[in-house]
């Protein structure tokens, strides 16, 4: 099912301010760089009408720290592009935050993978054809495909289908979400390969 990408669905509540202090944003600005070397994350002008796509996030004391909406294109993330997201409420479709940048169009998902999974402290959303096109033999949990990003239904979905996934599940993707794929892990670089070792194995499987 195609739909445009990158248009924000929630209520956002947003202060222009800074990031939390200390936290360590090396491995997102890394594996950011590494997705979109990929393809993982991006833009391009023959996909997703032309926005950009895939974002990712660590987990902060309160809340957590994601790329900003329409960064995918950036060949390189700096702290000037990210946002903390300090609180969120699928129920009333509300989301707040703070940092330079405003959150991505799927901080609601990430937030509720941080909430329903107390081990995450990473999570990456890409967006490959390969891996969602084989998902199934890739033994992935699909949400259901009649449930668009960045909604509180696609919140509810996360949250069902991480109390029924084994603990070191770790990914997951998204049937109404053309070509979303997550990976969610206890730090960054195990995520990152997590993503990686998808997409070699989706890759086999295509040119086999």
């Amino acid at each position: 099912m195609a739909e445009s990408e990158g248009v924000i669905r929630y209520r956002l509540d947003y202060l222009p301010g800074n990031l939390p202090p200390e936290l360590d944003l090396s491995g997102l600005l890394l594996w950011f760089g590494r997705c979109r070397a990929l393809g993982l994350i991006g833009q391009d002008p023959e996909r997703y009408d032309g926005f950009a796509y895939g974002n990712i996030s660590i987990r902060a004391n309160l809340g957590f720290v994601i790329s900003g909406t329409q960064t995918g294109g950036s060949p390189g993330l700096s702290p000037q592009d990210l946002a903390w997201v300090q609180d969120f409420d699928p129920a009333q479709n509300r989301l707040r935050a703070t940092g330079p940048a405003r959150p991505s169009s799927e901080a609601m998902t990430h937030g509720q993978i941080y909430r329903a999974d107390p081990a995450a402290n990473a999570v990456i959303h890409a967006h490959s054809g390969l891996i969602w096109r084989q998902a199934r033999r890739l033994g992935l949990a699909l949400t259901s495909p009649e449930v668009g990003y960045g909604t509180p239904e696609m919140s509810t979905e996360v949250e069902h289908l991480l109390a029924s996934a084994p603990a070191d599940a770790g990914a997951f993707a998204m049937g109404g979400h053309q070509d979303g794929v997550v990976a969610y892990a206890p730090d960054m670089d195990t995520a990152g390969r997590l993503m990686l070792d998808l997409l070699g194995r989706a890759t086999s499987m295509a040119m086999g």
